[in-house]
């Protein structure tokens, strides 16, 4: 008898080392978190995002996504400042201008998801042929003076020896949510549009894509994440986590074809085709519009302050090391395979 109890406390006694063993090599489960993300708009053109969402990476970092739709950069920041949202999801203009302004607790941006502009140019008639000296003399919606489109679409005009100030009429009156809607009333001449917008009205031959702002434009980092200083002290490991997940999503855009990044984004615009879906990843991918990774380049930054210098926006630059932190982009690149 005696023998049988000294065997079973044996027994569990190994049992017990075992399981401590165990656990010293398995990841602990993460505690799930509720994460606010304003995104500047809503676009094919953020696809690396809605991969990340609908194949479950945010989810597997256990990260709860609450995303809503600021319809604009300046929008996306007061959200953000107000703490209305923890991370905002625009152009990192919108993270110079507050460093500018002197704002002790400013945002930095994190991560970078677009490396081009991702508007086209729409305008009234097929024209297979089009060039830049056409918009001269006509009206074109540009999006809000002081936005990266607006400030973009100047640049490449310029590049195409267009004075946007003396050539041609840019009209900002409209709000940027209401251009496509204004555009296809009879406002204005050409639009700068996003995807799948853009290739909707050119379905409904109600306006025509002549020119990819993107192309024309090169590399510029054009959308990115960012949080408040001290968010991001505070909620290291959030952002970590929330970078790996988007970063995942761009590794997965990188590797599938346009139908199947359609497909796995077509439960975010459930009002599109999938044939127009593919049709815009194609578009995205042909102009490398989606940057392989999350780190916004020094070169790619100094670029950006160039176009906002050029289009009298920006009186004074900002220093990349106070506006960006790669420092999370960089941990998940080597974890990440």
């Amino acid at each position: 008898m005696k023998k049988r109890i000294r065997f079973l406390a044996l027994a569990l006694c190994l049992a017990t080392v075992l399981t401590l063993f165990a656990g010293c090599g398995k990841k602990q489960s993460q505690e799930t978190v509720k994460v606010r993300l304003c995104e500047v708009t809503h676009s094919i053109f953020y696809a690396p995002q809605y991969v990340a969402m609908n194949l479950g990476y945010f989810k597997q970092e256990g990260i709860e996504l609450e995303l809503t739709n600021g319809q604009g950069a300046d929008k996306v920041m007061t959200a953000v400042l107000s703490n209305s949202a923890d991370i905002g999801f625009a152009g990192p203009e919108a993270s110079i201008y507050v460093y500018n302004e002197g704002k002790t607790d400013y945002t930095q941006v994190f991560a970078l998801l677009t490396q081009r502009d991702g508007s086209f140019l729409v305008g009234r008639q097929p024209d297979p042929n089009f060039t830049w000296d056409k918009v001269k003399g006509k009206v074109v919606l540009p999006g809000r003076k002081g936005g990266v489109p607006y400030m973009t679409l100047e640049y490449v005009m310029r590049k195409n020896g267009v004075d946007p100030n003396k050539d041609t009429k840019l009209d900002d009156s409209i709000q940027y949510a209401l251009m496509a809607t204004a555009f296809t009333n009879g406002t204005g001449d050409y639009v700068t549009i996003f995807e799948p917008t853009a290739s909707i009205i050119e379905a409904q031959k109600k306006g025509y894509i002549v020119a990819s702002i993107g192309k024309e434009s090169g590399e510029i980092p054009y959308t990115a994440y960012f949080a408040k200083k001290s968010f991001l002290e505070k909620n290291s490991d959030i952002i970590e986590r929330f970078t790996r997940a988007i970063y995942r999503g761009q590794l997965w855009v990188s590797s599938h074809s346009a139908e199947e990044i359609a497909k796995a984004v077509a439960t975010s615009f459930p009002d599109t085709d999938v044939s127009i879906l593919t049709t815009v990843a194609q578009r995205y991918k042909d102009i490398e519009a989606w940057s392989p990774n999350p780190i916004l380049k020094s070169s790619a930054f100094d670029m950006l302050q160039k176009v906002m210098t050029e289009a009298g926006e920006l009186k004074q630059t900002a220093p990349y090391d106070k506006i960006v932190n790669t420092s999370y982009a960089e941990k998940v690149m080597k974890e990440v395979k």
